[in-house]
């Protein structure tokens, strides 16, 4: 279905971008709802007993939501930015969330297609251009430098003092949250976030990143099913004098 839904965005990424604005100012395309409706329509045929809370529609209260024992978080095109600015980094999100972690995620990156599956007792897995999955692994860096992985379009002043007092070796800007999946498959070592989330933003990613692992599940500090859904800043990866 991630691959499905991002052939929907990329029948619009070539051609004129019409672009609305939702209630918050944030951007959204035909893309974005078309991506939606494959999604909702094909986790409601196979798990119709799982609620849905997805970006571009209504999301219900939290008196309503708070007695869920699960349920499908959805972004079905985050960075629509990227997107918009045609650079290709937007993708996918599906997570499942169970007892406030997600289980299982997937996060496909269609302008470069390439899809990230993870969950608990699978581990993570990438598959480049729909070929053979492997599995991808996060483990400490040697040395205290660390190359990082920042947002594209969301740089801020917070993130410049938490990196003053970080040795990094190298800077890396990305939209979307190919971020977590850089950081889980090794390519970068830590994902520092200061500017505003939501948790479908970020829980596909969170999960491909916790289970990058051959063992225990890497940490993270995100939590799910929130009353408002904001989550506060967070850094993924593997910080300077972690264990």
């Amino acid at each position: 279905m991630g691959r499905a839904a991002g052939a929907v965005a990329m029948s619009h990424y070539h051609s004129e971008v019409v672009v609305d604005s939702k209630a918050d100012a944030s951007p959204v395309t035909a893309a974005d709802l078309g991506a939606e409706v494959v999604i909702v329509d094909s986790l409601t045929q196979w798990t119709p007993g799982i609620p849905i809370v997805s970006e571009e529609r209504a999301i219900p209260p939290f008196a309503i939501r708070q007695g869920w024992a699960e349920f499908w978080l959805v972004d079905p095109l985050d960075g629509t930015k990227e997107f918009i600015r045609r650079n290709g980094e937007f993708t996918v999100n599906i997570a499942l969330i169970r007892d406030r972690r997600p289980v299982l995620g997937m996060v496909y990156a269609p302008a470069e297609d390439v899809l990230y599956v993870a969950g608990e007792g699978i581990g993570s897995w990438r598959s480049r251009g729909g070929g053979v999955p492997e599995r991808i692994a996060s483990t400490k860096p040697a040395a205290d430098d660390r190359i990082v992985v920042e947002s594209r379009s969301h740089p801020s002043d917070d993130l410049e003092r938490y990196l003053a007092n970080v040795p990094v070796s190298r800077r890396i800007r990305a939209g979307s949250s190919v971020k977590f999946c850089l950081v889980a498959e090794g390519s970068a070592d830590l994902y520092p976030r200061f500017g505003p989330t939501m948790e479908w933003d970020v829980a596909a990613g969170d999960c491909v990143w916790r289970h990058a692992t051959w063992g225990v599940p890497n940490p993270s500090p995100l939590t799910y099913n929130k009353p408002d859904l904001k989550n506060p800043s967070f850094v993924i990866g593997w910080m300077p004098g972690s264990p």
